[in-house]
């Protein structure tokens, strides 16, 4: 099982070159949790940045994924996790879901780095067009 956290999710949606290393450690569906955090976070963030059109497409994708809410057992040991990992709240929660599930977390987060059950994905340069590219002082 493999949890996708929100950074995984951005990166992967945008198609960057992050995300392109992201899709290699991605789960089939049925075996991709998704917390209801991640849900929330991801509507945030597609609602802004993006349409809600787009927001509500990929929250039907999640729904065909195992959705994990937030219950009591995972919020205490977010609690522990915040002060254990000196992790936010949210990134807490995401970090107890996949340990309550015995999931690997997928992050673009370096916060996460060294964390038990955690595969970082290191954040890549984004390709700049050559017609963009400023001219190397000579």
């Amino acid at each position: 099982m493999r949890l996708v956290d929100t950074s995984a999710w951005i990166e992967w949606l945008i198609g960057s070159p992050t995300g392109e290393a992201v899709t290699a450690h991605l789960p089939e569906q049925s075996d991709w949790l998704v917390p209801t955090m991640v849900q929330l976070e991801l509507t945030k963030w597609l609602t802004r940045e993006v349409s809600e059109d787009k927001a509500d497409q990929v929250i039907a994708f999640t729904q065909l994924c195992q959705v994990v809410p937030l219950d009591t057992e995972i919020a205490l040991a977010a609690v522990e996790a915040c002060r254990v990992h000196k992790l936010a709240t949210a990134d807490a929660i995401v970090f107890a879901t996949a340990r309550s599930q015995d999931a690997t977390l997928i992050t673009c987060d370096a916060h996460f780095e060294g964390l038990p059950g955690v595969t970082l994905i290191e954040k890549l340069e984004p390709r700049i067009p050559i017609s963009r590219r400023r001219p190397s002082a000579r």
